[in-house]
């Protein structure tokens, strides 16, 4: 991870692009000396963070830098960056919060029992791998509606530089190039991607021909393109050649949607975060205030000590309980999310929480009566500000790249309750709420979140990682405003996560563990605590320190942070 300093150039930057595919400029030291007004991109690699960068130094804002860093990793972080899935954009734009939901859709050909044999039983990587685990992608549309409600810039300067990294390519990481091996591994020979990817070797430039061409298309001719035009036509044919469901008319209904975010006070701020058909501003929202409740319980407890870990694994049961019976597509059914973030039911479940010892499952229900995502933050000079998650969902998705069309398709459809109570690759259950019907919407943890403070950006956060985004979100904010540590401090800190089945498991983010006697200690307490399956979390963060700006990208992937004078 890396954190730049940038002085604002008031110049034409595209030659640069042109001629490198990235923005370059001058790194300085960062300085303690507050300006005027400054920007500050956190971003998941160096190109999305030169491409974005540009763009605001150029004058476009942040949904304008938000887009163009959306198309960028399409190219060069091609486990998660997309145009064949799907996300939500949180907007702070002058002095109003707004929510896109570009979400995949289920086809119309989908559902219920889809991914079960004639016993009832789940049938192994149904949902995971292959044509038929794609939903219907949303990336484009919902870039094309952020860009057309608020973007300066030209929508053809925007998809540019991905269009110039795709076709004189980009050098590989040896982060992507072992994320590769270990999906080859993983995808076997069941999909294409071996024909599209073996070659992505690090330090070596790696070129994507079909996907400049798709580029170039959609830089023309818009969502038309991706969801009418020429690689609408691919993409169904990458469909019928196995048992992928998406069709023409699929295509044609899809339709990005805004929604009204969830607010919520807390302390002297206020929370924007993502409504439904995202748990994650829900959760945020339950965590953060549940601890405050439970304060007398927390008083004097070291940051990840055992009995902290303890309390907060209590809170997050009570929130995964809630997320399994009653969270779904609000197109299709009734949420009560008002009484689910009210303070009086979140206080009740705070009041449930044993400081003592570890919950009995049974104790743990609904509270009211009857692999891999891509985030990245911005702010510009004007104060505004873009917190975007968007994904494939598994790492390269579902393995099936459109052919013709050189990009991936996503696995979301495992991010429905494929069947009641059998967990998903996250290990997440749900019920009937997020069961699988046409056209809805798989529910999803992403949780791009946005504190003010009398209407000014205080923190823009984000992270990818399944079911440890919300966790994770909500323990950067508790350690920045809580443990007082600097957003780089709070981004590369150890983090854990608990969601209610196992009752005994605590997982840790593998690379930075808990420390050998915090977990001896919670192991006499009953609890198991083990590295997590993947290295989770890739924490994009941007907050407000007095008039300064702090960005900080997680030091655990290949992110890199830039403040911008």
């Amino acid at each position: 991870m890396h954190t730049i300093l940038f002085k604002r150039l008031h110049i034409c930057l595209w030659p640069v692009i042109a001629l490198l595919g990235v923005a370059c400029s001058t790194g300085e030291p960062e300085s303690n000396t507050a300006e005027s007004r400054t920007a500050a991109v956190a971003m998941p690699d160096s190109y999305s963070a030169a491409v974005a960068s540009t763009i605001l130094e150029s004058g476009g804002n942040a949904v304008d830098a938000a887009v163009a860093a959306a198309f960028t990793l399409a190219v060069t972080y091609p486990e998660s960056g997309n145009i064949g899935g799907g996300g939500f954009m949180m907007i702070y734009i002058d002095g109003d919060a707004q929510f896109l939901d570009y979400r995949e859709t289920a086809p119309l050909g989908a559902h219920r029992d889809m991914f079960l044999d004639s016993d009832g039983e789940v049938i192994e990587r149904s949902s995971l791998i292959g044509r038929k685990a794609a939903g219907v992608p949303g990336t484009v549309a919902g870039l094309w509606a952020a860009h057309q409600n608020h973007g300066t810039v030209s929508w053809h300067e925007l998809v540019a530089p991905a269009i110039r990294l795709a076709e004189d390519g980009f050098v590989v990481p040896a982060a992507l190039e072992a994320t590769r091996r270990r999906s080859e591994t993983w995808f076997s020979d069941e999909t294409n991607f071996s024909a599209y990817f073996s070659s992505m070797t690090a330090g070596e430039n790696f070129r994507q021909p079909e996907l400049a061409a798709t580029l170039r298309r959609i830089a023309q001719y818009g969502p038309d393109d991706f969801y009418r035009g020429e690689t609408a036509a691919l993409l169904v044919t990458e469909m019928e050649r196995g048992d992928g469901l998406i069709t023409a008319d699929d295509l044609a209904r899809y339709e990005a949607v805004w929604r009204e975010p969830l607010h919520a006070s807390w302390r002297d701020y206020q929370i924007v975060s993502a409504p439904l058909p995202s748990s994650g501003g829900f959760a945020v929202i339950q965590l953060l205030k549940m601890k405050d409740y439970l304060a007398h319980e927390f008083e004097g407890l070291e940051h990840n000590s055992p009995q902290y870990i303890h309390l907060v694994a209590e809170i997050e049961k009570r929130v995964f309980a809630d997320r399994a019976e009653y969270f779904g597509d609000p197109d299709a059914i009734d949420v009560p999310i008002e009484r689910l973030i009210s303070d009086e039911y979140i206080r009740s479940r705070a009041r449930e929480v044993d400081a003592s010892k570890i919950s009995n499952l049974d104790s743990v229900q609904p509270g009211l009566e009857p692999f891999d995502t891509i985030h990245f933050s911005i702010v510009d000079y004007q104060g505004n500000a873009v917190s975007n998650t968007y994904t494939l969902n598994g790492s390269f998705g579902d393995g099936v790249i459109v052919e013709g069309a050189g990009f991936l398709l996503n696995n979301e459809m495992d991010d429905f309750s494929i069947k009641p109570g059998v967990p998903n690759m996250y290990g997440v259950v749900g019920g009937t709420a997020n069961e699988i019907q046409p056209g809805k919407r798989m529910l999803s943890s992403m949780s791009p979140t946005i504190l003010l403070r009398d209407g000014d950006i205080e923190m823009v956060v984000g992270t990818p990682g399944g079911s440890t985004i919300f966790t994770s979100v909500f323990q950067i904010i508790v350690n920045i405003y809580d443990f007082g540590m600097t957003p780089a401090e709070a981004a590369g800190a150890s983090r854990f996560h608990h969601q209610l089945l196992p009752p005994d498991l605590i997982t840790f983010s593998p690379g930075v563990p808990l420390p050998a006697n915090t977990i001896s200690a919670l192991a006499e307490r009953g609890y198991r605590a083990r590295p997590h399956g993947y290295r989770f979390g890739n924490i994009q963060v941007i907050h407000k320190d007095g008039d300064q700006l702090r960005p900080a990208s997680d030091p655990r992937k290949r992110g890199e942070s830039r403040v911008l004078h």
